[in-house]
């Protein structure tokens, strides 16, 4: 009987929490929605995937050795990280006097967990290597550039005027943000509030450019809400159109204006 318990201790089922849970719920529906509804499956299908690593119970991929450490609450070990930065030696009060450190004392700080023998997971070091150093989002946009068609745009500059209302989302949203604080809902400081406010724009690289800069406890929530509800938007659209305009407005076709030469739609990003 107790090898049948230490069995079951030693799973990682038995020590899924509750929020890992509804994260691998959704990690699953956005796999489901990539795979078998094909929306969006460039974006849905890497998030989803992710969302599966970093939340499998004890697997400490998304974790820092420094988390890891606090993770296995060993009371010598907490002991001397509460000492270098003057707190209690508890996982919680810990927690508060590194959002408050300095990063130079939060990088002393992942180095002596690294010292005691704790090593950060592999999603960890890619955050590191790539989203940390804000190299991701620049390759994203790259990408996104290279994949943007601006002949539309071209044949009908007028239409900048649309991309540029759309710009007013993020003041709406920080606002939104700023006004949960009033009736206490939601407690958010003004960094988070603009990191938030960045998902207003629809631009998913710029909201995960600046979440790493002015919120980055808050990276993982923005990345999922901007790129999911971008990619769901198939879903989003039809019944708002559908509100918002009439059975014959809804048939109009439109054509474009022009046809767009080659040359003119690579001179138009580097002019």
């Amino acid at each position: 009987m107790e090898s049948l318990n230490a069995l079951l201790q030693g799973m990682g089922l038995m020590h899924l929490g509750a929020g890992q849970a509804i994260m691998l719920l959704v990690s699953l529906l956005l796999l489901w929605l990539a795979i078998a509804k094909k929306f969006e499956p460039l974006l849905l299908l890497p998030i989803g995937f992710g969302g599966l690593l970093s939340n499998i119970p004890e697997a400490g991929m998304a974790l820092t050795a420094l988390e890891s450490l606090l993770a296995h609450h060993d009371a010598g070990q907490l002991a001397v990280i509460a000492a270098k930065l003057n707190c209690a030696p508890d996982v919680h009060a810990i927690k508060e006097a590194l959002a408050l450190a300095l990063p130079s004392v939060q990088g002393q700080m992942e180095n002596l967990a690294v010292d005691m023998g704790y090593t950060p997971g592999v999603l960890a070091l890619f955050y590191k290597v790539a989203i940390g150093s804000g190299v991701a989002p620049l390759v994203i946009f790259m990408g996104v550039g290279a994949m943007t068609d601006f002949g539309p745009l071209l044949a009908n500059p007028r239409t900048l005027l649309l991309g540029a209302a759309a710009q007013f989302g993020i003041f709406a949203t920080v606002l939104g943000a700023l006004t949960l604080n009033y009736f206490g809902l939601i407690s958010f400081t003004l960094p988070q509030a603009a990191a938030i406010g960045i998902i207003g724009g629809a631009d998913g690289p710029t909201a995960i450019y600046l979440s790493g800069k002015l919120a980055p406890e808050l990276l993982g929530a923005i990345a999922v809400a901007a790129y999911s509800y971008m990619a769901l938007v198939p879903l989003i659209q039809p019944p708002i159109m559908k509100a918002l305009t009439s059975e014959t407005e809804r048939k109009i076709r439109m054509v474009q204006l022009r046809t767009v030469s080659k040359r003119e739609k690579i001179l138009f990003p580097v002019v």
